[in-house]
């Protein structure tokens, strides 16, 4: 059973780009799941809270 490169480079191509959608998703769901928004919600008015005023 000899496998050439080129069948190596199709399947590890398919492979990652399975991957990378199955990976998007689950980021996506993540981010979209109404437990998360509170948390979420905290961290982008933390940047601003701590903020004096303009960096001299």
């Amino acid at each position: 059973m000899d496998i050439s490169h080129d069948t190596l480079v199709g399947i590890s191509k398919s492979y990652g780009l399975f991957y990378l959608i199955a990976l998007s998703i689950a980021v996506g769901v993540y981010a979209l799941w109404p437990a998360n928004g509170k948390k979420f919600e905290r961290a982008a008015k933390s940047v601003l809270k701590d903020e004096e005023g303009p960096w001299r």
